[in-house]
């Protein structure tokens, strides 16, 4: 990377919460945030958020009258982009660009209209079903309420997106076709339809304990994946001198697709993995990292494919490992943008996270200088962005 790109400003609201401290506390805590709730008439677990968050949400629909009419999704990306701006201190953001992702879109807004459309002998449905269902109302409605005037745009790579977006933002900047650029992802996929698709896929938890989910579990010979809910927004600029708000920088950037043999598989090696964490060592000019947050979800074959791949670029020298999968559950394309504020969040206090069952054993003393994420989606794609502080 010719020109480096800082992170100078991040928000969230998840499982884990809605504030800095709140998130930190608990990943320290090491007590999971998932609850069981009804879908399909099974009770089921998943990653909802808590009270004090939903409260949130409450508050922003009352704000204003067209919130009432948007998909929680969009609201998610609203209140953690509020954040992410104070956060960064950005006095002005009228040229500032947006790119803010989701895999499913607006899945509870549009099962709803669905369902009124299938159960309406007219066959009739509103003139506000197809604007605000689409993609694209997450970054347009984001630049409404900021007031940002500048590119606007929405997509979907699966669970990979929210560092997708983070990867456009970083081209933008040093392109030189932005100077501000706010990037992340949400989702809100807590549905019976959407659900059902991952039961459907054989993946979703039944575990019975403590951890419903339990990512690189020892000896696990089954899938523990967990649907969750959230968004994370930061806001990135070029770095330019040390009176930026600085919360990290980035060193590298890789990304990789691989041929499929199925809609939902990565190879056995997990090839485009791989090849991501080596380009962004290689690009970045990185020769090692303290710790990785991998992508790794529950599910069996994936979070073995992904450890395999870790192992074979790494070898001996293999960093600290961790998801966040195990305490707020999986949330698809906002997924990438929580493992970024995680590890944000391990630099800052120079602490290492670690699984609180049987694991893989890390070192708990060693400094975290720098931290790799990855984020793997359906279709073989992948992305692994190293953060320095």
């Amino acid at each position: 990377m010719a020109e480096k790109v800082i992170i100078s400003g991040m928000g969230s609201i998840s499982a884990l919460g809605s504030s800095r401290d709140e998130v930190w506390g608990n990943y320290l805590s090491m007590q999971p945030r998932i609850s069981t709730c009804c879908f399909s008439d099974c009770d089921t677990y998943v990653g909802k958020l808590f009270d004090k968050e939903k409260q949130q949400l409450d508050n922003l629909r009352k704000e204003n009258p067209h919130y009432r009419r948007l998909d929680k999704s969009v609201l998610l990306s609203i209140l953690a982009a509020r954040q992410a701006v104070n956060n960064a201190g950005w006095a002005n953001i009228n040229d500032a660009c947006i790119n803010i992702g989701s895999s499913r879109g607006a899945t509870q807004l549009f099962e709803k209209y669905h369902k009124n459309f299938m159960d309406n002998k007219q066959k009739r449905i509103s003139p506000m079903v197809s604007p605000t269902t689409t993609l694209g109302n997450l970054s347009s409605w984001l630049a409404y309420d900021l007031g940002v005037k500048g590119a606007s745009f929405s997509h979907s790579i699966t669970c990979s997106t929210a560092l997708h977006a983070i990867l456009n933002a970083i081209a933008w900047i040093q392109s030189g076709m932005s100077e501000k650029f706010i990037a992340g992802g949400a989702e809100a996929p807590l549905s019976d339809f959407t659900i059902a698709q991952m039961k459907g896929l054989r993946i979703y938890s039944e575990e019975v304990g403590d951890f419903p989910c339990q990512p690189l579990l020892k000896n696990k010979n089954k899938s523990s994946l967990v649907l969750g809910e959230g968004a994370g927004i930061f806001c990135l600029e070029k770095d330019q001198n040390q009176n930026q708000n600085r919360l990290a920088r980035i060193e590298g950037v890789g990304y990789s697709t691989e041929l499929i043999e199925h809609n939902v598989s990565l190879s056995a090696e997990a090839d485009c993995i791989y090849n991501s964490m080596r380009q962004a060592l290689e690009k970045g000019g990185v020769q090692a990292v303290d710790s990785i947050v991998m992508h790794a979800p529950g599910t069996f074959k994936g979070d073995n494919s992904e450890f395999k791949a870790i192992q074979k670029l790494f070898k001996e020298e293999c960093p600290n490992l961790i998801s966040t999968k195990h305490l707020s559950g999986h949330t698809f394309g906002a997924s990438g943008a929580l493992s970024i504020e995680l590890a944000i969040l391990m630099l800052h206090h120079n602490k290492q996270i670690n699984f609180p069952y049987q694991s893989i054993q890390i070192n708990k003393e060693r400094p975290i200088k720098t931290v790799m994420v990855n984020a793997t989606g359906f279709g073989g794609n992948a992305v692994s962005i190293i953060l320095s502080k």
